[in-house]
């Protein structure tokens, strides 16, 4: 039985963070898992290509008790297999196959959601990374390219015994200009006929949404994306105080120092600032000031200063 199964079984509906490009990287996963974790953590999605010629750091793996599964994104059967074998010694307990990022780069190099029309090479990578692991294999991806193609694409998807697959509800056309369609994800539960567990994904904030979703549609997790980065806690019903939220940002701060030093540029972390530092009073212009800084030292001086001038 794989993790996947077994949330499946005993948690429904069970949490995943979803995959997002230069966020869900090691350091954020830990903060995450630290605060509030979700049931299952996914990497950045990263290119096959840069893995084979060690061109990217986004698949660092620090231990954890949270399965975490690697995305990888490509069009070449054989370096999926070659990197399937490499990602199988780093310890994550799963792949992931993008099949579902909408930007055009990917799509004019027939990857990602250029792939829903392309069943042939689908097959062909699929069972390249089978073949390269003993790792779970599951694929992300959305409904469709211009026009809904649930049935025809997602039931494709279901004969190629996937582990899981993570559904969004929209298509590559809409983007995220629409809101997501739960009702199509409703139709990938009652067309599914094998084992593969179904996880949903679309516009989901919190644990309300993602319980509501799952009673709503049967599916057996639900991925939480844009919700963690409007609240950091949201794979919990905690409600955060400013305290904690600066707090939290120092505790980024600090793993992001241990963990990249010099190797990544500062001006990569100032996307975290408007995750922590939010929704409270006097939030924005601590966001202004902190955007000034040049440095992690100079980020922490901030903080410093700022302590000793508060009322004692």
């Amino acid at each position: 039985m794989t993790f996947w199964q077994r949330l499946a079984k005993n948690k429904k509906p069970f949490l995943v963070l979803a995959p997002m490009e230069d966020v869900t990287d090691v350091v954020f996963r830990q903060v995450i898992e630290k605060i509030a974790p979700p049931d299952v953590f996914f990497t950045e999605f990263t290119n096959i290509e840069a893995i084979l010629h060690q061109e990217t750091s986004r698949l660092v793996y620090k231990k954890t008790k949270i399965p975490t599964v690697a995305q990888i994104w490509g069009v070449n059967p054989e370096s999926f297999y070659k990197v399937a074998q490499l990602i199988s010694d780093m310890g994550f307990l799963g792949i992931d196959i993008n099949m579902g990022c909408p930007q055009r780069p990917e799509l004019k190099i027939g990857a990602c959601a250029a792939l829903i029309n392309n069943h042939t090479l689908v097959s062909e990578i699929i069972d390249a990374v089978k073949k390269g692991t003993k790792l779970p294999v599951s694929v992300k991806t959305r409904i469709g390219v211009k026009n809904i193609q649930t049935e025809e694409w997602i039931g494709f998807l279901l004969t190629q015994k996937l582990d899981a697959l993570t559904v969004h509800g929209r298509t590559v056309k809409e983007m995220s200009s629409v809101p997501a369609r739960w009702d199509e994800i409703k139709k990938v539960i009652k067309i599914n006929t094998t084992s593969t567990v179904i996880v949903g994904n679309g516009d989901v904030k919190g644990v309300q949404d993602a319980s509501y979703r799952a009673q709503e549609t049967g599916v057996d997790g639900v991925m939480i994306g844009r919700g963690v980065l409007e609240n950091p806690w949201c794979f919990s019903d905690h409600i955060s105080t400013r305290e904690e939220k600066i707090n939290l940002l120092k505790r980024h701060l600090e793993l992001w120092q241990e963990t990249w030093g010099d190797k990544k540029n500062f001006s990569v972390l100032k996307k975290y600032f408007k995750i922590y530092i939010r929704d409270f009073e006097g939030a924005s212009e601590m966001r202004t000031k902190l955007m000034e800084n040049k440095s992690i030292v100079e980020t922490r001086s901030f903080f410093l200063i700022s302590e000793l001038k508060q009322p004692r």
